[in-house]
């Protein structure tokens, strides 16, 4: 057994374990393996061992990697696993000069930290034909070295942000502080549980899904709070 499966099996028992511990389904919960810095030919290994949902951080990484991935899963024999297609989450910020490259790029964008991106976000999917799955990154712990909307920020622009018909807006996602307990952690994924059923009360059109919270360091502390997705890379892949 490689050093990736039991990663791997581990992360997995313990994202089953801290679900049941809060009552709720492992099945609800997404495991996000983020891959930046990793080769195209470890994720190609970590989806022969059942990963379908990869992240990255970095658009220009990304622009390689993902076609690389493709290739090898194209050349090599698949025929004991399931075809099922890989899902690209973008997770890091999202510089403007690349919005028409992320579009292209990835099923789903996590950090939609401000009402210009997603206005930029919303023109680039309509020149593409598509809605675009999104989540809205906050600031909930009003770091300042972290990206996102600050709250009262979120909850102004609001209603502009949801005019924009070629997003499809499934709920948050946040980064909680560095902090010496994992537990610390769960009043930062508590506000943004309460944040999203605010949203929740108030747009009722909109399911509000997703909660993307939680990483190697603090995802079963996330998971108690109410995570659907966690992203997890070096609990997976090791140090960088």
């Amino acid at each position: 057994m490689t050093d990736l499966e039991k990663n791997l099996i581990e992360v997995q028992r313990r994202i089953r374990t801290a679900a049941e511990s809060a009552g709720r389904n492992p099945d609800d919960i997404t495991l996000i393996a983020v891959s930046k810095t990793f080769s195209a030919e470890m994720l190609v290994a970590a989806y022969q061992l059942g990963v379908r949902h990869f992240g990255e951080n970095r658009v220009e990484e990304a622009e390689t990697k993902i076609p690389q991935v493709s290739r090898q899963l194209e050349t090599i024999a698949l025929s004991n696993y399931p075809t099922i297609q890989l899902a690209w989450h973008m997770v890091g910020h999202i510089q403007h000069r690349k919005v028409k490259d992320a579009v292209k790029l990835f099923d789903f964008i996590h950090s939609v930290d401000s009402a210009a991106l997603a206005d930029r976000l919303s023109r680039r999917a309509s020149a593409e034909h598509k809605a675009i799955p999104v989540l809205l990154q906050v600031n909930i712990s009003g770091e300042a070295s972290k990206n996102g909307f600050p709250r009262q920020t979120l909850l102004d622009s609001i209603n502009e942000i949801l005019k924009l018909s070629h997003l499809d807006i499934q709920g948050l996602m946040t980064m909680a502080p560095i902090v010496p307990e994992p537990d610390a952690a769960r009043p930062h994924f508590r506000a943004l549980r309460e944040l999203r059923d605010e949203l929740r009360a108030r747009f009722p059109d909109l399911a509000w899904q997703h909660l993307s919270m939680g990483m190697t360091d603090d995802f079963e502390a996330a998971i108690a709070e109410g995570a659907t997705m966690v992203r997890i890379g070096r609990a997976i892949f090791g140090e960088r």
